[in-house]
C-alpha cells in the first residue's frame, strides 16, 4: 500500500473513532497486564466476566500473591488454559514484587521475561498503559494487515515491523486499536463486511464481499 494510501487508511478509521480503546477491562498498569495475559486463547468478553469481580479486589502484585493461585484458579476457571494461566500470573506477580517493587515495567525485554507475558502481551501494556507507540499483532492485525495488503508478512512480527514502518507517525499509538477494532467489527475472518467498510477502495482484497448475505439484510431491514 502506497504511503498516501496508509494515511487516508488511518485517517478514515480515526475519523469514525477518534479515542480507541481496548475492550479489555482494567484499572492500573497492573490489572491490564494480568487481563491481556488472561486473553490468550480467550475472548476479550470471557476474561471481562472473569476479572471483574478479581480486581474488585486484586489490584497489584502483592494483592495478587496473598489472593494466592488455588484462589485464583477459581475466579478465572471460566477462562480457558486457567490452570497454566494462574500459575504463571502468580508467577510473575513474585517477579514484579521481588524485583521491581510491586511496579510493571515499561521495558519490553523485561515485561517479556515475567511468565506468560510474550511481545504480543507486552506491546499491549507498552501501548495502552504507557502510551508507547506499539502494535501488539494478534489474529485480527494479522488478518486485516495481509488482507487488505497495509502490511504483508507471514509471521506476526514480520507483519509488526512492517507496520511500524508504513503506519503514518500521527497514527502510530492509536494504530493497534484501530486494526483490532476493524478486524473484529468489519474486516472479520469467515465474512468480511466489505460493504460497510470505510477503507474498502484502499483495500487489496480481490474477493471483497459487497453485497450482505439475505439473511443479514432480512435482520437489518426487520
Amino acid at each position: 500500500m502506497k504511503k498516501a494510501d496508509a494515511f487516508e487508511f488511518f485517517r478514515r478509521l480515526a475519523e469514525s473513532n477518534p479515542s480507541p480503546e481496548t475492550e479489555l477491562e482494567y484499572v492500573n498498569p497492573y490489572t491490564l497486564l494480568v487481563a491481556v495475559a488472561l486473553s490468550a486463547q480467550a475472548t476479550d468478553v470471557s476474561v471481562n466476566k472473569a476479572t471483574r469481580t478479581l480486581f474488585a479486589k486484586v489490584r497489584d502484585p502483592k494483592a495478587m500473591l496473598e489472593l494466592g493461585e488455588a484462589a485464583l484458579r477459581d475466579q478465572i476457571k471460566t477462562i480457558g488454559l486457567f490452570n497454566t494461566k494462574a500459575k504463571n500470573v502468580i508467577a510473575a506477580a513474585q517477579i514484579l514484587v521481588d524485583e521491581y517493587g510491586g511496579e510493571v515495567p515499561r521495558d519490553r525485554q523485561a515485561l517479556e521475561k515475567l511468565p506468560g507475558v510474550g511481545r504480543k502481551t507486552a506491546n499491549v501494556v507498552l501501548n495502552t498503559a504507557f502510551g508507547q507507540p506499539t502494535i501488539a499483532v494478534d489474529t485480527h492485525i494479522f488478518r486485516v494487515a495481509n488482507r487488505t495488503g497495509l502490511a504483508r508478512g507471514k509471521t506476526p512480527l514480520a507483519v509488526e515491523l512492517k507496520l511500524e514502518k508504513v503506519v503514518p507517525e500521527p497514527f502510530l499509538h492509536g494504530a493497534h486499536h484501530w486494526l483490532i477494532l476493524h478486524g473484529r467489527y468489519i474486516c472479520k475472518a469467515r465474512l468480511p463486511e466489505c460493504w460497510r467498510c470505510p477503507v474498502v477502495d484502499l483495500c487489496a482484497y480481490k474477493a471483497k464481499v459487497m453485497k450482505p448475505p439475505k439473511s443479514n439484510a432480512a435482520r437489518t431491514a426487520g
